[in-house]
């Protein structure tokens, strides 16, 4: 019953995840959300990383929620070469090379704890760019994908089938990371001088 109800979750993270990236991905074409090329690469590797590292410590089923995220991730940062935003700041560009520079440490770490921490940090360290440009141009990213985002990080967290600090850390920060996005977005678009026109 715990491996079915833990399959259920999985393939529902799953779905969701690709349900998330679906009005993203038609707001980018249609050019009313600009994508942050540094995020979404750092969330590319990132993802990558954290699958291989949770599926080796036992996460299971939890993993595929993140493995389908990774390729999504990628497509979108091949996207932003072209479609993405132009506002790209020294302080974005500060918070690539750490990223990068600790992912090149990552690389040479036997401590898998260790290693899902420093992927949790880099993490929402790639996702300041995005949130400082969702904080100014609360119109250039799609607020139903970071919710969606967060409801399906929930899925994923139950079907994890071993759990323990490895396993859980990484999802629980994207969760939160979703989270934050959701509320900023949503906030910031409820200002009194907020634009007329409306997310496609």
């Amino acid at each position: 019953m715990e491996l079915t109800f833990k399959t259920t979750c999985g393939i529902v993270s799953a779905a969701l995840n690709i349900a998330c990236f679906i009005p993203y991905l038609r707001d980018t074409y249609k050019k009313t959300t600009k994508p942050h090329i540094y995020t979404w690469l750092i969330w590319t590797i990132l993802q990558v990383t954290g699958t291989i590292a949770m599926f080796n410590s036992g996460a299971g089923m939890g993993t595929l929620s993140l493995a389908i995220g990774a390729v999504f991730c990628a497509y979108v940062c091949l996207l932003s070469l072209k479609l993405g935003t132009k506002n790209i700041t020294t302080f974005d560009t500060i918070c690539l090379i750490g990223a990068l520079g600790a992912t090149a440490v990552y690389i040479f770490l036997k401590d898998p704890l260790l290693s899902i921490i420093l992927i949790s940090i880099i993490d929402f360290t790639g996702f300041l760019p995005t949130l400082r440009k969702a904080y100014a141009e609360p119109y250039s990213e799609t607020l139903a994908m970071f919710a969606l985002f967060a409801f399906s990080g929930v899925f994923s967290v139950a079907a994890i089938a071993s759990y323990s600090l490895v396993t859980l850390l990484y999802p629980l920060t994207l969760i939160a990371i979703n989270i934050l996005a959701t509320v900023v977005i949503y906030m910031r678009r409820k200002r009194p001088t907020q634009p007329s026109r409306r997310e496609g």
